[in-house]
């Protein structure tokens, strides 16, 4: 388990870019499906089911979650998409937060796209995926819940995947994961280093 996450803290929670913090440092965002599993994966990375709690709380899963790792390094929670019942006002709110963010933000360095690995490669994913090929925005994907698969339909998946990214060359990478049994944390830890130039 690497220390650099543990020691991460909430900082704010924002319905506007204007509320962020000043537009400096190394930034790393997560965003997924309302149903991937996003909150989990927060916890495994950081080690702390408090923080996945704050991003759960009412009021704030339609907000930028700001989290700290130091005074450099900072973690954002976008808020989930794909909710079926929201109306066209929210999505459309949604939208303009998300898009705004990860347009004008400067210190963005890599998104974490948290998917379900038995749904993967939905209309919304493609559009972020789409998204951070315009603008040159290198993308991890999580397929997250690898436990509820059986290893020969994890690698199955895996390869049908690889295979559907094949046009984003090197930009998009991805891997199977267990926010529930932990699997896959190494891993996805050493891309968010790489992101946050953190010394292995």
């Amino acid at each position: 388990m690497s220390s650099h996450y543990q020691k991460a803290y909430f900082l704010l929670s924002a319905a506007d870019r204007k509320q962020l913090p000043p537009d400096n440092g190394i930034e790393v965002a997560i965003v997924g499906r309302s149903n991937a599993g996003k909150s989990s994966v927060l916890n495994r990375i950081t080690h702390s089911k408090s923080l996945a709690r704050v991003s759960k709380t009412p009021g704030r899963t339609q907000l930028i979650n700001v989290f700290v790792l130091d005074e450099t390094r900072r973690l954002i929670d976008l808020p989930g998409y794909g909710f079926a019942k929201v109306p066209l006002s929210a999505k459309q709110k949604w939208q303009k937060l998300v898009d705004g963010y990860m347009t004008d933000r400067n210190c963005l360095k890599g998104l974490v796209l948290v998917m379900d690995i038995r749904h993967p490669l939905k209309d919304l994913d493609w559009q972020l995926l789409e998204f951070g090929e315009h603008y040159e925005l290198p993308i991890h994907i999580v397929l997250n819940k690898a436990d509820k698969l059986s290893k020969g339909a994890v690698a199955k998946t895996l390869h049908e995947v690889g295979t559907a990214l094949t046009e984003f060359g090197n930009s998009v990478t991805f891997q199977s994961f267990s926010a529930l049994k932990g699997v896959g944390i190494k891993e996805l830890q050493q891309k968010l280093n790489h992101w946050y130039k953190f010394s292995e």
